[in-house]
């Protein structure tokens, strides 16, 4: 989806946040020549950002909600310490099958562990507590993907939500499509729910920054 900032901005914006490494850059490189949809990367910005909140948080377990071809899920191994996990859930063989082949030419590909099923299913399974969540999937789950990461996130975690703002069409009523409703669906979700703290950050295609609140709050 398109940045929600002028382009030039971005570039600025990415030319003065942490560097990419150099595998991240080539697996971008790769996903942008062979990849049908490309720009569901992150990208460098986003990747930036991803790393900075997971360190932020001293993330050392992180759940990913779609993987593609795995350039979050390494830029979030990247910002772990030795021993930290990344859980990755995903339903498509090919984009992870290049996901597979440059988690394994980095040092911390080992850290990332690919879950290939329905991700509400891995979810069903998986225990608490989780330092970072990051919700970037099939938006017609949007709403229960998050439902659940209330239930997986560790008090002092984040749960971040990518493509917030679809490229502006959350701004259109009725909405456009059922993708488009099923984010603005979220979007009020959260902004109604009172177990977090939330921001809509207009970093990229817009992301949802989500606090639990503490208990003396």
């Amino acid at each position: 989806m398109k940045p929600m900032v002028l382009p030039e901005v971005e570039a600025y914006a990415e030319a003065h946040s942490q560097t990419e490494s150099e595998i991240c850059r080539r697996l971008r490189e790769e996903t942008n020549r062979t990849m049908e949809l490309p720009q569901m990367v992150v990208g460098p910005l986003e990747g930036a950002f991803l790393k900075v909140m997971a360190m932020t948080v001293g993330a050392k377990r992180i759940l990913e909600i779609g993987t593609f071809t795995g350039y979050s899920a390494l830029c979030f191994a990247e910002s772990l310490p030795r021993g930290g996990e990344v859980i990755t859930c995903d339903i498509d063989p090919e984009s992870t099958a290049l996901a597979n082949q440059y988690w394994a030419k980095s040092p911390h590909g080992s850290k990332i562990q690919l879950r290939l099923a329905p991700a509400l299913e891995t979810l069903a399974e998986l225990t608490a507590p989780f330092d970072l969540i990051f919700i970037d999937a099939d938006k017609a789950n949007y709403v229960k993907y998050f439902q659940r990461a209330l239930d997986l996130i560790a008090p002092t975690g984040v749960i971040l939500i990518d493509n917030v703002l679809w490229s502006g069409e959350v701004l259109k009523m009725p909405p456009s499509d059922p993708n488009t409703e099923a984010i603005q669906e979220l979007n009020r979700l959260v902004h109604a729910e009172t177990r977090v703290s939330a921001v809509l950050l207009t970093i990229r295609d817009g992301v949802f920054l989500i606090k639990p609140q503490s208990s003396n709050a």
